[in-house]
């Protein structure tokens, strides 16, 4: 068992290595060819920062282990908004933007509602994979559409990057961009394989596996990024970052996952699956009433998010 313990930690090193190279990579690219920050930070980052969970679930699923490939979604979803945003708000409370009330959480809420019927059902088929996959696209058009809108209407805010940036060359980013695809599918292969034989060997389920191990492990991005963000001050971008990246967890990787091949979902996920909704819906009373999630909003979340993996740990 020792040697799958390695095989987790260098592919998780890997996955989050190559998510945080591809991301830079990505961006430069996309600063070379006079993209804005925002409509970046919508697309690019959002998608960047979700390759490890994309990658750990595509080679689950492809070596016949679907419900580590169920189980990193449902748990990153979890931890995104339980323990990401908990312990940014202690960093330092988090305002909420008009759009996030507006189109983002009520997009995210509704689409979990949508995606939970077919968990609940049993199984996601090729064809709601792509729905689910253009359906996300559709959003991201739509949000980059709005964006640039607002933009064109705040010009002040549209200027650009912060002065002193410096602009990587093209050989750079598309050198990091390389390294990234290299590491993405290497890491999701080490921590799949690893995760299987732990879970063989001590007996515990791979639905547990992936809740937890695989799911925070490939949720690392999102956490760094978003106590990186609030510890400069950047604290808005925490928010956007988690429900980003639950929209792309959601649609983009279970989507891409059962289109590839069907998805079956085992029936033990459904009290998980209530746990995810839970997490989301909650964030209702917060955002719509605070206007910002406090540091005693995030102690809940942390001890909401607490009480659920001890409820799974021993159960």
């Amino acid at each position: 068992m020792l040697l799958d313990v390695v095989f987790v930690v260098i592919g998780l090193v890997a996955l989050g290595g190559g998510g945080e190279v591809l991301v830079r990579g990505a961006v430069g690219l996309a600063r070379r060819h006079h993209v804005t920050p925002a409509v970046i930070g919508l697309t690019v980052v959002a998608a960047g920062t979700s390759m490890p969970e994309l990658w750990a679930s595509l080679g689950a699923q492809l070596r016949g282990s679907p419900d580590l490939a169920v189980g990193n979604v449902i748990g990153s979803n979890i931890f995104n908004i339980g323990l990401i945003l908990g312990l940014s708000s202690l960093v330092i409370a988090i305002p909420v933007s008009r759009k996030t009330l507006r189109i983002e959480w009520p997009f995210l809420l509704l689409i979990s509602i949508v995606v939970s019927f077919f968990l609940f059902h049993g199984a996601i088929d090729r064809l709601a994979g792509l729905l689910f996959v253009v359906g996300l696209a559709a959003f991201l058009w739509f949000m980059v559409r709005l964006t640039r809108r607002d933009m064109r209407a705040n010009r002040e805010v549209v200027e650009g990057w912060e002065e002193g940036d410096v602009l990587p060359s093209s050989a750079h980013s598309w050198v990091l961009v390389a390294a990234g695809l290299v590491l993405l599918p290497l890491g999701a292969e080490g921590v799949v394989r690893g995760s299987i034989g732990i879970a063989q060997a001590l007996g515990i389920s791979e639905r547990v596996i992936g809740i937890t191990i695989v799911a925070m492990g490939t949720s690392l991005p999102e956490l760094a990024s978003s106590l990186v963000a609030a510890a400069r001050g950047r604290s808005d971008v925490a928010v956007g970052n988690v429900i980003g990246s639950n929209l792309f967890n959601t649609l983009g990787i279970l989507g891409t996952v059962a289109f590839v091949r069907p998805l079956p979902v085992n029936a033990a996920f459904r009290g998980d699956v209530w746990w995810m909704l839970a997490f989301t819906a909650l964030l209702a009373p917060v955002l719509f009433f605070g206007r910002k999630i406090s540091r005693m909003d995030g102690l809940a979340l942390l001890a909401l998010f607490g009480l659920y993996m001890g409820i799974l740990l021993n159960n």
